[in-house]
């Protein structure tokens, strides 16, 4: 059996899923949120947010602090703004 996967679809439901990430950190822009407020908020699930933080970490669209054993993380400011 052969399964053929679009390329296409796989990154537009990843870009799906990283504009929701964003969404719910533009609610709260400068407390931020734990990996579980994001859970809770964007009804995806743990992995996929953990994923979808580390790509916007790379791109240095997010900032983290440290707040116990919990990492908070919010948008940078640059990347509340629209991109030229």
């Amino acid at each position: 059996m052969i399964i053929s996967v679009n390329v296409n679809g796989l990154s537009k439901m990843r870009e799906e899923k990283m504009e929701k990430i964003i969404e719910v950190l533009k609610k709260e822009p400068t407390r931020g949120f734990t990996i579980t407020e994001m859970v809770k908020s964007s009804n995806l699930s743990r992995h996929i947010v953990l994923k979808t933080l580390t790509r916007l970490e790379g791109a240095e669209r997010v900032s983290i602090r440290n707040a116990g054993m919990a990492k908070i993380y919010s948008l940078k400011k640059s990347s509340t703004g629209r991109r030229k």
